[in-house]
């Protein structure tokens, strides 16, 4: 059984390996690059996807000249942020929603209230997103809303499909009050879908259409997901118009950072406002950090020691205000980078660090606490714990720096001083 800060942590870290409407599952480096909905069309439109008809504004001029372009009465309006639930959210200038269909005519105003704007929704957290492009989009006649995924699996070790005969709305809803709609077939990264395989899905959905064409578009959905090492395609909706086409109407897609090297075009397309600027930094230093919302900084080595450091906080009464991984071959540069990261957050009242020397030696991680302390001139506590490779000489380094470090001899000993610390 998880333990609390262990579940939350989880939680806020899965979506490395999931869709943002599914949950995260997996800590440590954040490997998915997540791209606007609009940049998402383009990249469906161009691998044969059926897409509506849009346009990307960052201006009210733009905007308006969109619409203009569309040439309809009415337009589809939609705020661009990394976040899920935008129809229901809220613009903290009072705004309520974050898509409306809207006349022509006002396409100004409301463009001029979403620019510039902070849009909150159940995913965004309690400080929203800030919206800096829209997209303007052909009104669709649409008959039908379902919800199609890919994502990676770890049960069947290979892509897994997701689709549900209802769509348009959050996929945790719908998994809560019809979950006997949802479908799952597992894919065999080898093979690819088989006509089995798209049959399940087409029927899944309940298509009324040309179901062979809709086959096609299924099979594009899942070419798209391996040639473009995607780690994630959500389509929500995928509609279906009065003709019986199917239509990605919205679409959110995760790439692989790894693969980063062949996708040049696309990972340029990153968006660095939507992001924790301290997961920014921490990713250029080649760091792994995720902001929490307690007041002790943790930086420890190894994605299982971090956790486990997390838990012993929250059971000796403290809360961990971060997940800090500085993985097995930093360096002092590095070390000093994640100290500047740790002490970034204002909630952080007392840092701990937690080092199981292996291929990380305990002596660079003691020099890196030294020279970050001096030169950041460190106001907060730090608790230092550090057992391994050159243990010996990483204490003799702390020892001899004549700073006021907290020394602990094992993990619960950290964890009660770096509690005790902030009392």
């Amino acid at each position: 059984m998880l333990l609390p800060t262990l579940a939350r942590t989880a939680s806020r870290c899965s979506r490395a390996l999931a869709s943002p409407s599914i949950g995260r599952t997996s800590v440590g480096a954040i490997r998915h690059l997540n791209l606007h909905e609009y940049q998402s069309a383009q990249i469906m439109k161009d691998s044969g996807v059926n897409v509506p008809f849009g346009i990307a504004a960052h201006t009210v001029d733009e905007a308006v000249a969109a619409a203009a372009e569309i040439g309809d009465d009415e337009v589809v309006i939609k705020s661009q942020i990394l976040a899920g639930g935008r129809g229901l959210g809220k613009f903290t200038n009072g705004l309520q929603g974050g898509v409306h269909i809207i006349p022509t005519s006002e396409v100004a105003d409301y463009a001029s209230k979403m620019l510039g704007g902070t849009l909150v929704t159940k995913q965004s957290g309690p400080a929203g997103k800030p919206v800096n492009t829209i997209l303007l989009a052909k009104k669709m006649n649409l008959a039908k809303e379902f919800y199609f995924a890919i994502m990676l699996d770890r049960a069947s070790g290979g892509p897994l499909i997701i689709a549900c005969s209802e769509g348009g709305t959050s996929i945790e809803d719908l998994a809560e009050s019809s979950p006997e709609k949802i479908i799952k077939v597992p894919i065999d990264i080898g093979t690819g879908p088989t006509d089995d395989d798209i049959a399940k899905v087409v029927d899944g959905l309940g298509v009324s259409g040309d179901k062979s064409a809709a086959g096609e578009q299924i099979r594009a959905l899942y070419d798209l997901f391996t040639t473009k090492d995607c780690t994630m395609v959500e389509v929500n909706p995928l509609a279906e118009d009065v003709d019986g086409n199917l239509v990605a109407a919205d679409a959110k897609i995760g790439f692989d950072d790894n693969a980063s090297f062949r996708q040049t075009p696309i990972h340029d397309q990153r968006d660095h406002t939507q992001e924790d600027p301290r997961e920014v930094a921490a990713g250029k230093w080649d760091l792994n950090y995720i902001g929490l919302d307690g007041n002790i900084g943790c930086m420890v080595n190894g994605a299982g020691l971090a956790m486990s450091t997390m838990d012993i906080i929250s059971l000796r009464g403290g809360s961990p205000a971060n997940f800090l991984d500085v993985g097995g071959s930093a360096n002092v540069d590095q070390i000093k980078a994640a100290f500047e990261i740790i002490t970034s957050d204002p909630a952080v009242k007392a840092i701990l660090v937690n080092i199981f020397g292996g291929i990380m030696k305990c002596d660079i991680i003691a020099s890196g606490i030294v020279e970050a302390s001096r030169s950041l001139e460190l106001k907060v506590p730090v608790v230092v714990r550090l057992e391994g490779t050159n243990v010996e000489k990483g204490k003799e380094i702390l020892a001899e720096s004549g700073l006021e470090l907290i020394s602990a001899d094992d993990l619960d000993d950290a964890a009660e001083k770096a509690v005790a610390a902030i009392a």
